[in-house]
Parts: C-alpha cells; structure tokens; sequence
C-alpha cells in the first residue's frame, strides 16, 4: 500500500520524503482546499518534482475547490502548464474541472478529492464516467464498507484511498457550510475556519466543544486495511509544520514496513501522541460511532497524554516529564530541520550559447551542470527576415524552459552574427527540440484553447416554483397549487420502502428528492425504489443515485448539494450524464451567478427560501449536547430518533441540531435562506424557483400557513411587485448573506 503525505509547504515535502513517504500532496498558493496552509508556488513545484522522483516520491497536486466561471481562464492556462511537467496525478472536487480534464488535458491523472464525499457504488461508477483514476473515500466509511467499494473501484480500474491519521471532520465532506454562512470562508473554496471546534456555552451534558472530534487513527488496523485492498493510505495535515509530519511519516513508514517485512504490526504508538493530536479514535473505521470519538478540547493532547499514561503520583515528576517531551519535541524539530536543509528544490541552471552567421544553420549549445548538448536549425540564416536575432527576441523564444525544472541562468550570442534573421516557427521548432531533451525524451503538449461558450439565447423564460416537503400530511398543498411538488426522501428508509412506493404510486405528480448522503443498504433501498416507481423525474444531490437515473433513462435534476458553481459543470452533466437540469449552488453570489452559460435544452434551478443546511454527520450530536443514554449509534438511531436542540458558541451564534427519523443529524442555521432579489436580478435564467416548506425547526418565523406563503410566492413570480414586502413581512429573520458575498 502506498503511504501518501501531506506537505503544506516546502519543508513539509521535504520531511515526508526524508521519512519515506511514497506520495505527497501539495497545493499551489490558489485553487486548493487549504488556502491556510502556506502552500508552494509553481516555480516550487518543478523543483518538488524533481527531488520527489529521485527518491521515489511521487506527487499530486491539489486543485479540490468549486470554481467559477470568472477563474477558469487562469485555471485552463495552468493546466497547460502542468501537462508539461512530471506531475503524478490531480486531485479534482468540481465537475466543471472534470469536464475539461477529461476532454482536453487527458495527459493528466484525475484523483476524486475528499470533498465529493464518495460512499457507495454508484458514485464510484459516475467518476470512472469521469476518467479518475483514484478516489478519496469518505472518512465516515467502516472498514467493511470499504471493502465493498473498494472492490467496486478495482472493477472500474480505480484505485481508492483512506485517511489513517490526522483530523476528522464533524462533518461529511464538501456538504459542509457553517463556515461559509457563519464568516464567508467556504470550506469548498479551502477556507475553512473550523467554527465545529469552537468554544460553545456549556451544554446540559456539561461540555464546552460540543463538535469537536477527536483525530482518527488507524495504527492498528493497516491489516484489515490491506485485506480491504486499499491501494493508498493517506495523512492528513496539510497545515502541519515539518516536524510533525516527518514524526507522523516515518512512524507510519515502520509501521507498513513491520507488517511487510515481518507479518506484525507494531503495538507502540507512542511517538504520534509526541506532536500536535486531540487524542485518537478509529470508531468510524470499526464501524462503532459512538461517544468515546468526542473530546472536550480541541488543543494540543500531547501533555495531557503524558498524565495519562503515566499516573504521576507527584507533581514534581509529571513537571520533570514534561518539561522532558518538550525538550524532546524541540530536538525532533532541530534534527529533521537539519536534514531537510540538505535537500534542494533549486531549479537546475542552464547555459545557451547561440551562434551562427548568414548562409550556416543556427547553433544552440545548451549546458547543464552535467551535460551538454547542440541543437541546430534546419534552415540557414539569412539577413532578411520580420526580426534580427538578438538577447531579447531569443529569450522571448525560450523563455518557457524556466517554467520547467531547468532556467536560464546565462544566454549569450557572442558568436551570432549581428543582424541575421531565422523564421518564427524555425526557432519555435528549436525550441521543441530543446525541451524534448531536457524532459527525458517527452513531446511538449501544445496550449489548449478551450472553445468560448456561445452567446446565450436571449429569449425570456417564465419560471415555474416548485415546493419541497417531507411529511405526507403536506399532500394536500398540491391541489391548491400549479407548483411542482417534490419530496425529501430519507437518507435511509430500507424498513419503509414499501410504504414510500405506496405513497409515490398513489400520487404519480409527486417528485422524489434523494438526500446528499446514501450508504450501504440505502443505496440498494434507494435503487429498489427507482426500480418500483419507475419516476418520470428525480431530483437527487448524490451523484450515485444520479448515475443511475442516467443508466436507466430517468430524467433526473441536479440538486443544490452538488456544489453546481460554474458552466462546464453544466456541460459535464448534461453530456456525460444526460442531466436535465441543475440546482445552482446558494454559496455563490448575483455577479458570479450571471456569469453562468447553460447549455442548449438545458434548465436551472434555484433554491430561493430554505432553512440552511449547515452540515450532516454520521455521528450523534446529542452526545455532548443534551447526552444520550446509547454509547454508540444503532440501526434504531437513524430510523427511529428524533430530537431536535440548540447550542450557542462564545460570538453569540445560534445553531439548530435536528435528528429526524430516517435521517442522519443535521445542523442548521438560525436564519433561514430568502432571496425575492434574485428574480428580478438575474431574470430570464432560471426555469424554476424552490421554496422548502419541511418541519424544521429553526429561529426563523412564518405568519401565516403554508398554503399563505406558497401563495405569495406565485405571485412574486408572476411580478406582483407587494410581494418582496409582503414575504419579508411575514417570513423573519432571514439571510441572504451568502447571494450578496459570494465565493
């Protein structure tokens, strides 16, 4: 199994190659999921590169954020230059970018990131659609869930990766916006701000980080991992400095290196408790959610852990110890800061001597510190020509070598006659030539010019509201209503399957709506119900569910949980997916959304009033809230709980906890997403609005029923132009903070 690293800035790749890391993943300083992280520049990069590859390191590069149509063209102009270094694979979150790797930068390996939230089979089928090459899974999976998929994926020629060590996320991965509404800093953009490890007022169960996880560790289940047949272990840590991932990476190292060499693993884990940890769990891994996986301080345990272990019987001797460890940690620091001084990321100097002289052919001698070589034009220089050879114009020429691992340290044309002329596209070719050697043997892959969208069609359309519920009782809305109606399908309801094809049977115009998260057994509940309905329209924010729409000719739509932010995202569903249409994102802002080209026969949709998702987790959030006389989470958990409370972090901000039967727990805001603005504002877009009517409780008000507010919100479509006041009247407090800032 590969061990795979992270390096958060240079010395950090540095220390996981030095501790024998097998892969490093790294981000450019824009357009990772780090943005905290110091991250490298491309100028670092060909360098990393060639030290990585001599010692047999291998590196991806992290471009795992949803993009908006403004930075694509700065996102094409790197990907053409990355297909022309030894990068090792990509690691990708937004369908726009898998659209045009898999259409015009096929040269480069395509990695599905952490944030796609990759859980069941249907999802991994719907990447290799996509050309990954490996895929990321969810943090939250059991080691037997990874098997299945993990199986699934070698069907599919894709390798699957699992995080061993380092941080877990409260929350499912890429569904997660409590950053993002509370600050502005979106975890899909790589500006998480962590408000699950703030400090909250204590609860009833008499905690003060009610969020906060413990790290995850698998130290002592690589063996079930291998039998698993997962190709690749990954650390998490791309904000830790050196020392710690050099500690971290060569414990690992001993570890696989134990279990391959010697068919045992190690039984001291002791140095990883040495640097930065919040104490370790592996219960999603062992399949056992429970209590133990929470711990009460988001700090630094290492001390703490020293206490424990040891049962100081006096005070002097756990000051000894401790003043010990960091002793300790400080040579740690010292010693791996002394090798990775050694190891150089310098770019390789180059000379180029020209010359020539009218009627000869032009002659590049080309220098490396070891290794020397002439190139030489095909045609002769003449002394007419559109412009003279001389330092500037051939620098011009050649300047694209310092974008490789190699640069121009001197260029001289002592013995170049003055005032020759050679054609552009004969030095062009020398050129070529002159990277073909320098990139072992490899043809430069020429620009890519990505075709421009064609003007939108500027006919007006009428958008239609649709209405999401949850409850049967709510039914009855639709015969007072032209809207569509749509229905929130459980994240898991394999013991009602019945009774919901009953329900979607008797009312034929209803809408499923599948829900972002669908594991295990409620994939196969969830494709039982496709197989009995047989629906003539889905709405679904798991790609899974959406692969098999399209394999069974289900028109299906996009919903908003699938981080729809640009156009090519667009196109990469409707062609690859025979997607119908799609939910735009609610993160992003009136500008970037009018930036948006839709493909032909092609609709979008926008959620106009919500409560707002914050996040979804696998774990309980009672626990440490209200307290929960279970240890650990049960099939009865998620099909008969529901529970519903409040909690309040140090800023004064309100967030709802909500578990509703069949459902995983879910955090939402204190106000409710309205946005009447968009209507007018973009007008002509969108082919449909929704509004979601569910029960769920949070500090927003309504003053009138139902039926009052579906209403108002008709005529708001129709251009009554009471009805911005009249629904801000009667539906408050509300935000639209996230429209007005953006991405």
């Amino acid at each position: 199994m590969e061990l795979l690293a992270p390096g958060g800035d240079v010395d950090s790749i540095k220390a996981a190659i030095l501790a024998g890391a097998d892969a490093v993943y790294c981000g450019l300083d824009k357009f990772n999921a780090r943005n905290r992280a110091a991250n490298i520049t491309f100028n670092d990069l060909q360098g990393i590169l060639r030290l990585a590859h001599q010692n047999n390191c291998q590196v991806f590069l992290t471009l795992n954020i949803i993009f908006v149509d403004s930075e694509i063209p700065a996102l094409i102009s790197l990907l053409n230059k990355l297909v022309n270094t030894s990068i090792d694979g990509v690691i990708v979150q937004d369908l726009g970018l898998f659209y045009l790797l898999s259409r015009y930068f096929t040269g480069l390996k395509v990695h599905a990131s952490t944030q796609l939230t990759t859980h069941n089979e249907g999802q991994i089928r719907f990447l290799s659609r996509l050309k990954a090459s490996r895929v990321n899974l969810s943090r939250e999976l059991s080691i037997h869930e990874i098997k299945a998929l993990t199986a699934v994926a070698h069907q599919n020629q894709i390798l699957t990766e699992v995080f061993v060590h380092g941080s877990y996320c409260i929350s499912f991965s890429g569904i997660c916006y409590l950053s993002s509404v509370q600050s502005g800093n979106s975890g899909n953009r790589g500006r998480c701000s962590q408000p699950c490890r703030d400090r909250y007022v204590t609860t009833r169960a008499g905690k003060d980080y009610p969020l906060n996880l413990k790290d995850n560790s698998a130290w002592f289940d690589i063996r079930e991992l291998y039998e698993a047949g997962v190709d690749s272990l990954k650390i998490e840590g791309r904000i830790k400095k050196y020392d710690y991932v050099y500690t971290v990476v060569i414990n690992w190292r001993k570890q696989l290196s134990s279990l391959f060499e010697h068919n045992e693993l190690l039984t001291d884990n002791s140095d990883l408790y040495k640097v930065f940890n919040r104490d370790f769990s592996n219960g999603f891994l062992k399949g056992s959610i429970n209590k133990a996986m929470f711990i009460d301080n988001p700090r630094d345990h290492s001390i703490k852990h020293l206490s424990e272990v040891n049962d100081y019987s006096s005070d002097n001797k756990l000051e000894e110890d401790q003043i010990g460890l960091y002793e300790e940690k400080e040579g740690i620091k010292a010693s791996v800061e002394s090798k990775i001084e050694q190891l150089s990321i310098a770019k390789i100097p180059l000379e180029i001597n020209v010359s020539g002289e009218r009627g000869l052919p032009l002659k590049v001698m080309l220098k490396t510190p070891n290794a020397s070589f002439v190139v030489e034009s095909e045609v002769n220089l003449s002394d007419k020509g559109t412009e003279p050879l001389d330092s500037a114009m051939v620098f011009k020429r050649l300047k694209v070598i310092n974008d490789t691992e190699y640069f121009i340290e001197k260029l001289t044309l002592d013995d170049l006659q003055p005032n020759v002329y050679l054609p552009f596209k004969e030095l062009t070719a020398i050129k070529k030539r002159l990277l073909f050697i320098l990139n072992d043997s490899r043809d430069t892959v020429e620009a890519v010019h990505v075709p421009a969208f064609r003007k939108q069609n500027s006919e007006k359309i009428k958008p239609s509201l649709s209405v999401l519920i949850s409850s049967s009782e709510d039914l009855c809305l639709g015969n007072d209503t032209t809207a569509d109606i749509y229905f929130q399908l459980p994240d898991s309801f394999k013991y009602e399957c019945t009774e919901y094809v009953d329900l979607f049977r008797k009312n034929e115009t209803l809408i499923p709506w599948f829900p972002s998260v669908v594991i295990g057994d409620d994939y196969s509940t969830a494709l039982e119900f496709l197989e009995q309905v047989q629906p003539r329209l889905i709405v679904t924010n798991n790609t899974g569910i959406a692969y098999q729409a399209f394999q069974r000719g289900i028109s299906w739509i996009a919903g908003p949980f699938l981080n729809v932010a640009n156009s090519y995202s667009l196109l990469c569903l409707k062609e690859n997916f025979n997607c119908s249409g799609a939910f735009i994102s609610n993160e992003i802002s009136q500008t970037q959304i009018r930036q948006l080209n839709k493909p032909d026969d092609f609709n979008l949709y926008y959620s106009i009033y919500h409560p707002i998702v914050l996040m979804t987790s696998r774990q309980c959030l009672f626990h440490q809230v209200t307290g929960c006389q279970k240890e650990q989470i049960d099939d009865t958990c998620i099909s008969q709980c529901e529970k519903s409370t409040s909690i309040t972090n140090l800023k004064n901000d309100t967030i709802y906890l909500e578990k509703s039967k069949g459902n995983y727990h879910r955090i939402f805001n204190e106000e409710n997403f309205l946005n009447v603005d968009i209507v007018s504002d973009v007008a002509g877009l969108f082919s449909g609005f929704l509004i979601d009517l569910r029960d769920i409780k949070t500090g927003t008000q309504t003053d009138v029923n139902k039926l009052g507010v579906i209403k108002q919100f008709e005529n708001l479509l129709c251009g009554n132009p009471d009805s911005k006041t009249e629904l801000q009247k009667m539906i408050h407090s509300t935000t639209n903070a996230q429209y007005k800032r953006g991405i």
